[in-house]
């Protein structure tokens, strides 16, 4: 309760997570508002927005419904972003609990695979994972979750470093926990405030990555992405600018959003604060 306060009591925090629950709204209701797929051809290309009160925000280069796009595409990013922070957060507890918790020859090893991992950055390792395997909606994701993960894994490894050596967990192997039982149980959970928070930014990062990929034509193409919008909308950009623009403003708002709820989080469990 207090974090829910402290939470609250940020006015940004607040308006993050109203924009947050109105992008998950939209994302809710396209298929109510927008029974149609939203990729067939609903009218004449190229309708400027509130030209044709059929198509609010108008039409792209093929006829097709913005706003359809719009809804459908919130659905997309939010999947891609939260299954792909999941895959990230996961791999990079199991590494980073490991690495920080038995320390040494462990710790080393773990360490040089993330630094391998991180010498190329991101989006040049997403570019090679997505030419190896694909560019489906599955393949995209996980190759996502799968490039965001040495952040969190440093993050999990530097607190289970600071923890490892606690009174909680000498009591633990004085009972003869298991090092399983000490890390999952006793650990873990003390850890896991700033990763959590941390989880904002990887999804922000992989709402953006994914939008970058389908700007390059490189991610699917057989569904309504915000990227594929904006990418879509390169061709015409000096006439009809909006047809880029209205999506980059959906990902502008949904990122900000994200990182706006996850400053309020750091805000609402950061153990400093208790007693504000």
């Amino acid at each position: 309760m207090d974090a829910a306060r402290r939470y609250f009591r940020s006015p940004a925090a607040v308006a993050g997570l109203i924009l947050l629950l109105v992008v998950i709204a939209m994302a809710i209701s396209a298929t109510w508002l927008y029974p149609r797929d939203p990729l067939s051809l609903a009218g004449r290309p190229l309708l400027w927005p509130f030209s044709n009160p059929r198509f609010p925000l108008g039409t792209d280069n093929s006829g097709r419904d913005i706003a359809a796009q719009i809804f459908y595409g919130a659905r997309i990013s939010l999947l891609i972003g939260g299954v792909a922070t999941a895959i990230a957060i996961a791999i990079g507890i199991l590494v980073g609990a490991f690495a920080g918790y038995y320390g040494g020859r462990v710790d080393n090893v773990l360490m040089r695979i993330t630094e391998a991992f991180q010498t190329l950055p991101n989006f040049i390792l997403l570019l090679v994972l997505v030419a190896v395997f694909g560019s489906t909606l599955t393949t995209v994701t996980i190759a996502v979750g799968v490039v965001a993960w040495p952040a969190p894994a440093r993050l999990t490894r530097a607190e289970f470093l600071s923890l490892r050596n606690r009174e909680f967990v000498q009591a633990g192997r004085t009972l003869g926990m298991s090092d399983i039982q000490l890390i999952l149980g006793e650990i873990l959970p003390n850890a896991l405030p700033p990763v959590v928070v941390y989880a904002s930014v990887v999804m922000a990062v992989a709402i953006l990555l994914e939008s970058a990929l389908a700007f390059l034509h490189l991610s699917d193409p057989n569904v309504a992405s915000w990227g594929n919008l904006i990418g879509l909308g390169r061709d015409v950009l000096r006439v009809q600018w909006y047809v880029s623009a209205i999506p980059g403003v959906a990902i502008l708002v949904t990122v900000l959003a994200v990182s706006l709820v996850g400053q309020g989080l750091n805000d609402a469990l950061n153990p400093r604060l208790k007693g504000r």
